[in-house]
């Protein structure tokens, strides 16, 4: 019997599924991705009008509201609703689980401190004369290490897997911001609620 590849639509179907249902259990990581996907969305409109301002934006608020999610509010324990592990679930994250958004964030933060050490690094800018030019050189710097972390991780997986997971992880990543929009719109409500945990009902039903 020989095994039918998916779809990409269905491809990228499962990889949203999965990334929700392994690593969106707390209400305030949820809503931290609301916050951070408007604010993604304002730094895609952005991107036309200042790049480097727009990387500002998404760097920090859109990626330090997100990643705040799931480092301090995400369970790491055992996953009852998909019986899981948390280490079993970091082997298996197709895009940067924990450790590899460790190395990226060491690197956002490097990126201030080296243009603050070394004034126009290494001749790759004109040295900046004021405040508002040095945060202009810092978003381009920002800018494109988002893109080189996209890039890298993209082709890390044409060799890891295939070149369809690579794509449709690309593809989920780029569009998460209007996807999360949707999918947590509700989680400031639970939180308001009381409720810190998602119930997961759908996932238990495996829906």
């Amino acid at each position: 019997m020989t095994h039918k590849t998916p779809s990409f639509k269905q491809a990228l179907a499962t990889q949203r599924w999965d990334d929700h249902r392994y690593y969106h259990h707390s209400r305030i990581n949820q809503s931290l991705h609301l916050l951070s996907a408007l604010s993604f969305v304002a730094a895609y409109g952005l991107l036309l009008v200042d790049p480097a301002v727009a990387a500002l934006l998404a760097w920090l608020v859109s990626m330090s509201s997100r990643q705040a999610g799931h480092f301090f509010f995400e369970p790491r324990g055992y996953d009852e609703v998909n019986q899981a592990t948390h280490e079993y679930k970091e082997e298996i994250k197709v895009g940067y689980n924990l450790q590899r958004k460790v190395v990226l964030m060491a690197l956002w933060v490097a990126a201030p401190l080296a243009l603050y050490l070394q004034p126009g690094l290494f001749g790759l800018f004109a040295p900046a004369t004021n405040a508002n030019e040095w945060l202009h050189q810092l978003g381009w710097l920002w800018l494109w290490l988002g893109a080189g972390g996209l890039l890298f991780r993209t082709l890390h997986l044409f060799i890891l897997k295939d070149v369809q997971t690579g794509l449709v992880w690309m593809c989920k990543i780029l569009s998460d911001p209007f996807h999360d929009i949707w999918l947590y719109r509700r989680a400031p409500l639970h939180l308001l609620k009381g409720e810190l945990i998602d119930p997961m009902g759908h996932a238990r039903q495996g829906q």
